[in-house]
């Protein structure tokens, strides 16, 4: 897998927990719907495993694919401290090591063999080619495979969670003085500060 989709996926999976707009949490995949949106939206990198992931969206899939959104974000979690979690899920994560095994068991569900590929006149390279399985256990075990890369990889060093009032989404930070997921949540953090000062200043605005 490139560098580009194992950064990708697993962002994504762990972004189907969400800020609604109005102070709650919203879950993308809390029905076969949401699902079946989600495996739409990333379908050009899921049919790396399987080859319509759309076809794959019902409610046994949708359960397998929260179990492994709940083990990514568990680990997304691990790997920002100090720093604090997502105020999304902080109650409800799985231990640190149940999650590992999560991930090396869904992972380990479609075996893997390496391949040479060595076109005429071309580099060769090993290409590792997954052995066979429905394709609803070759999208689990793509999906956890991508998350070990990222989490064995650099971009895990730059993982952050969102600070931002009511945001509850996991970033990389592009650059050192980044802070926030998107340009929303820094205008939205800096008006949560601005009332704050301005609440300090003058004690009739101050919350009762």
């Amino acid at each position: 897998m490139s560098q580009q989709l194992a950064l990708a996926l697993p962002l994504a999976l762990a972004g189907t927990i969400r800020h609604d707009g109005d102070g709650g949490v919203a879950d993308d995949l809390a029905d076969v719907r949401g699902l079946a949106g989600w495996l739409a939206e990333y379908a050009a990198p899921l049919r790396e495993y399987a080859a319509d992931p759309g076809g794959l969206a019902d409610e046994q899939t949708r359960r397998e694919v929260v179990a492994l959104r709940r083990a990514v974000r568990t680990l997304f979690a691990e790997a920002v401290r100090p720093g604090p979690p997502s105020r999304a899920d902080s109650a409800s994560l799985l231990s640190p090591r149940d999650a590992v095994e999560l991930l090396n068991r869904v992972a380990a569900a479609v075996p893997v063999r390496p391949v040479l590929a060595w076109p005429a006149g071309a580099v060769p390279a090993v290409v590792w080619v997954a052995g066979a399985a429905d394709d609803r256990r070759r999208l689990l075990a793509g999906l956890a495979r991508a998350a070990m890369e990222f989490l064995a990889g650099p971009d895990r060093e730059r993982l952050r969670a969102c600070p931002a009032p009511r945001c509850v989404r996991y970033f990389v930070q592009e650059h050192p003085r980044q802070e926030w997921c998107k340009p929303s949540c820094g205008n939205r953090a800096r008006v949560a500060r601005h009332y704050r000062r301005h609440a300090a200043a003058d004690p009739a605005r101050r919350p009762r």
